[in-house]
């Protein structure tokens, strides 16, 4: 039976590569589910890779329908952005293994419905003053940069990652990204021993 490896950590901790490199990886052969959001498309993101980009009346669909498993909005500087999973058809345990990615909130809201067996967190840490620099350096690049939005997530996250929020979500296992590579063999290794004991298990 498969699991959802959910990947989570702060801005800038390099989640996004590290999603895309496991994603791409031929020995784990991760299957992943993409979420949505109401905020704009950013410059080199593709709708239905990074996220699917919608409209709010798809958030009043899925409510309605009872295909909204979870749903996080946040008051940002331009706006109220939505950021949420449905019940869309795109998750099969029977046939494979899913990475995702999100927050820590978004983790539980999972673990929550799917069931805590199922549901495995990644939480990637950094040390903050390589995160700001790596945020700051990747929206000086943006068409229209938002430095008060970067400034508004990062501090959001010492809020949203606190350690009494961590502890309570039951999350013991950390993996340090001050080397993309080392980091990446350690999480890889440490999907195969779950993989492994499920197919030990439906043997």
């Amino acid at each position: 039976m498969g699991k959802i490896y959910y990947i989570i950590g702060k801005s800038s901790t390099g989640k996004d590569t590290i999603f895309k490199k496991l994603l791409d990886d031929q020995d784990l052969n991760l299957k992943t589910i993409v979420s949505y959001t109401t905020r704009p498309i950013r410059d080199g993101e593709i709708n239905g890779i990074e996220y699917y980009f919608v409209n709010e009346e798809v958030v009043r669909t899925a409510k309605e329908q009872g295909t909204l498993i979870e749903l996080r909005t946040y008051n940002t500087c331009h706006g109220n952005w939505m950021y949420f999973t449905l019940l869309d058809h795109q998750i099969d345990f029977k046939k494979a293994n899913y990475i995702m990615i999100g927050t820590l909130e978004s983790y539980l809201s999972l673990r929550d419905y799917f069931g805590e067996d199922k549901v495995v967190p990644i939480l990637i840490d950094l040390d903050d003053g390589i995160r700001l620099q790596r945020a700051l350096d990747r929206e000086k690049c943006q068409e229209n940069p938002r430095y008060q939005e970067l400034c508004r997530r990062f501090l959001a996250d010492a809020e949203d990652f606190s350690k009494e929020k961590i502890n309570r979500a039951g999350i013991t296992k950390f993996f340090y990204n001050d080397n993309l590579d080392h980091c990446m063999y350690d999480i890889k290794e440490y999907i195969k021993k779950y993989i492994n004991e499920d197919f030990k298990l439906e043997i």
